[in-house]
């Protein structure tokens, strides 16, 4: 449990605040204190992109860890908490919305902000340990505040600027994939084969003993072996190329068009005359 005790460690360095299951959910911006206890009641979240959104967490079963803050409750139930002016105080009925939404007991008190700059500046019913500091201007305050606490002699113009940064996102997947295909191949070869001619020669005194070698009438039979070429077609596997997948950067500019608000102060005086 978070206790008065801890504030002044938690608003001096730059805390973050985290689920009891470690996930980060932001970095601290202000405490919250109950006016009548002075026991720390809340504490508001720095989110979304560059730590602009600010969402209120309660502080009830949170615990401190140095400089940091476990709370046990989701990201998801933290990022949907309902949305709530940060000006310092919580009414009773913005205290009722956040606890419908955390799901605990409703609050009975209103509670009232220190930050990181509010250190050893008093708050109602906050006690920084044992001690109290009072950092009260000694010019003093000119006028008051017609809308609300009065704080001090000068009101605080701010503006919106807008942080343009990239992240990376999945767009798509390449990869290469091989498989077989077969198509026919025409190829023309010269085969060449025997076949069989029957020469006849005349009688003459050249052939005259071998046409006289033998019988003079009788039975005989000659063989002759024909032969043939045939196509004989053999495959083989070799490489052709090598083939793989690269990557390269192309950059491109792209025009970002947002809105940002500012606050302009102006004089108003008793003849309504402006400036």
């Amino acid at each position: 449990m978070i206790t008065s005790h801890d504030l002044d460690r938690l608003t001096t360095g730059k805390g973050t605040v985290y689920t009891n299951d470690g996930d980060k959910l932001g970095s601290i911006g202000e405490l919250y204190v109950d006016d009548s206890t002075g026991q720390p009641s809340w504490v508001t979240v720095n989110t979304g992109l560059f730590g602009t959104k600010e969402t209120f967490v309660p502080l009830q079963d949170a615990s401190a860890d140095g400089n940091d803050v476990r709370v046990p409750y989701s990201r998801d139930l933290v990022k949907d908490a309902p949305s709530v002016e940060r000006d310092g105080h919580l009414s009773p009925e913005e205290e009722e919305r956040l606890y419908r939404h955390y799901s605990i007991g409703s609050g009975t008190a209103t509670t009232t902000t220190t930050t990181a700059s509010d250190q050893g500046r008093e708050a109602p019913g906050f006690q920084a340990g044992d001690e109290r500091v009072d950092r009260s201007d000694s010019r003093g305050v000119v006028g008051h505040d017609t809308s609300g606490p009065t704080t001090d002699d000068a009101m605080t113009r701010s503006k919106e600027e807008v942080r343009v940064g990239t992240e990376t996102h999945e767009t798509g997947r390449a990869r290469l994939r091989k498989h077989v295909v077969t198509e026919n191949v025409s190829q023309t070869v010269p085969v060449s084969h025997e076949e069989v001619r029957v020469e006849r020669e005349p009688i003459t005194d050249a052939n005259r003993g071998d046409a006289l070698d033998g019988p003079a009438i009788s039975e005989e039979e000659h063989e002759v072996v024909l032969t043939e070429e045939r196509p004989v077609v053999e495959k083989e596997a070799v490489p052709v190329e090598r083939v793989r997948l690269d990557k390269e950067t192309v950059t491109e500019q792209q025009t970002i068009n947002e809105q940002v608000r500012e606050e302009r102060i102006e004089t108003e005086g008793d003849d309504g005359s402006r400036r």
